[in-house]
């Protein structure tokens, strides 16, 4: 039997990594993949304590985790589709389609 350390060390593991894409990174992919590594770091430390405590909470947290992340990944993907879709038209290309620094000006 696996000790929950070892559990919670690979969920904390996981969720820094995801931390450091998320922060390090300016590619809108690469940003949604690190959040989705950042919410599987978090399942694993729900599914940890369950499983040490014989409780089923750590299940049902999972479960709407996951819902959580399959919601997120379908707008967050439309809306980077439209994005590229209306980058491409433009004279800077498709290079510079998906990095964060060409959209800050539509935050005004």
């Amino acid at each position: 039997m696996v000790p929950t350390t070892h559990y919670l060390i690979l969920s904390a593991l996981l969720f820094c990594i995801g931390v450091a894409g998320f922060v390090s990174r300016r590619n809108l992919f690469i940003i949604f993949m690190s959040i989705e590594l950042m919410l599987n770091g978090v399942n694993l430390s729900f599914l940890a304590f369950s499983r040490h405590f014989g409780s089923l909470d750590g299940h049902v947290y999972t479960f709407l985790v996951i819902a959580l992340a399959a919601a997120e990944a379908a707008i967050g993907l439309a809306i980077v589709i439209l994005i590229f879709k209306n980058a491409t038209d433009t004279p800077e290309g498709e290079r510079e389609a998906l990095s964060l620094d060409h959209y800050n000006s539509l935050k005004y």
